[in-house]
């Protein structure tokens, strides 16, 4: 079979050179890349470079091999064109059709999915004229991902870094693995939770979970890849922010509630994928508890946390917005999870059963998707982004 063709464009931004890794993830794991830089992109990573990377030429000029047509015929036989960088200035340009250069004649004869991969100074990202060039990408079925946060050019901190290659990657890959141009999460806002909360005993120890948060990730990364803007909760999980997503760490169950109402306000869907703690201790000792010699340790008093599933199911921000719950049950699995089904309230319960070497931790998933009205929808054993794209699949058809 044919390899996936590629278009990488390269716009010109200090982050140009972060592209060299995404290049080499992207041929490596078998896809014929073709790299497109901007004049000024150059001025940071040599044409050599990109050529020795993908293996093969470099095209930067309309003028370049004219009989070959380059400003169309790049586009026209690419199966996926992403730009990372993309500066302020390229998405202006794309979000207008300005066509004044070869990468941007491939983006306007591109009839293939189209990915953003925005990196730039933090009051640039948040210029009105970039968010509304933003929104105007996105709305035309591109997938325009989120910037990460942290260290920009020379002391800057703040949103407008380029998303790590790895990320990119894998927002691109399962971009061409759905094949469709048009992302049907486009112009909306989903909510996911993942991890597992812990409820501090004292300053050492707590009580948690085995969760790991890489489910709640997998969905979050699928919802980015299928155009949606992304808020994703994350307790204790130590993984990499997904490319394109806004991600707010916490600890505890109460603090995980706090940033998910705040968060479900504007949301289309809210996906509770999180391992929170049905209990927490009901005093924290401010100095760690010390084992006496001869006694037994006092017993430790638990209260409940809030049911933040329920809570967003009975209080919905607004007529429409669909709720997915998770279950993890160790035994009679399908009844317990009918059962939470109903007390919870929420439209879709992906119902899975999980043990020291099952489910928590691992790379793959299995599970059984409940849904309100009395469906059932297995899904198999494999890769937790499958699991990610039948719950989404679901959702998308929930929203009419």
């Amino acid at each position: 079979m044919d390899k996936p063709r590629v278009v990488l464009g390269v716009s010109g931004g200090i982050a140009a050179y972060k592209a060299c890794e995404l290049l080499r993830r992207l041929t490596e794991s078998g896809h014929d890349v073709r790299v497109v830089p901007t004049a000024s992109a150059l001025h940071f990573v040599g044409a050599a470079t990109w050529s020795a990377l993908s293996g093969n030429p470099v095209s930067t000029e309309v003028w370049d091999d004219v009989h070959e047509v380059p400003h169309v015929r790049i586009g026209q036989h690419a199966d996926l064109v992403v730009v990372a960088p993309a500066t302020a200035d390229m998405l202006a340009k794309a979000a207008h059709g300005l066509a004044d250069d070869l990468l941007t004649n491939t983006l306007l004869t591109a009839r293939c999915p189209v990915v953003f991969a925005p990196a730039m100074h933090t009051e640039m990202w948040e210029h009105p004229a970039t968010q509304e060039n933003v929104a105007t990408l996105r709305r035309r079925g591109a997938v325009v991902v989120e910037p990460a946060v942290g260290r920009l050019t020379g002391v800057d901190t703040g949103k407008g870094r380029l998303p790590e290659p790895a990320e990119i990657f894998e927002v691109c890959r399962r971009v061409l693995a759905r094949g469709v141009t048009e992302p049907d999460l486009k112009g909306r806002h989903v909510v996911v939770s993942a991890g597992g909360t812990r409820e501090p005993l004292d300053p050492v120890r707590f009580l948690g979970n085995r969760s790991s948060g890489k489910q709640g990730y997998a969905l979050a990364r699928t919802a980015a890849a299928r155009g949606a803007r992304v808020t994703l909760v994350a307790a204790n999980t130590g993984l990499p922010d997904p490319a394109g997503v806004d991600v707010v760490q916490v600890g505890t169950a109460v603090q995980l509630r706090e940033a998910v109402l705040k968060a479900a306000a504007d949301a289309d869907a809210v996906v509770m994928a999180a391992a929170v703690a049905d209990f927490r201790p009901a005093a924290y000792a401010a100095g760690k508890i010390k084992k006496k010699d001869d006694q037994e340790p006092e017993p430790i008093v638990l209260v409940r946390n809030p049911d933040i599933l329920a809570e967003v199911s009975a209080d919905r921000a607004h007529p429409g917005q669909v709720i997915v719950g998770f279950a993890a049950e160790t035994d009679d699995v399908l009844a317990n999870g009918r059962a939470k089904l109903a007390r919870k309230g929420c439209d879709l319960l992906v119902v899975n059963e999980v043990g020291e070497r099952k489910t928590f931790g691992s790379e793959e998933n299995e599970a059984v998707v409940l849904g309100a009205e009395g469906t059932e929808t297995p899904v198999p054993h494999g890769p937790k982004e499958a699991l990610a794209e039948i719950v989404w699949d679901l959702v998308v058809r929930r929203f009419g």
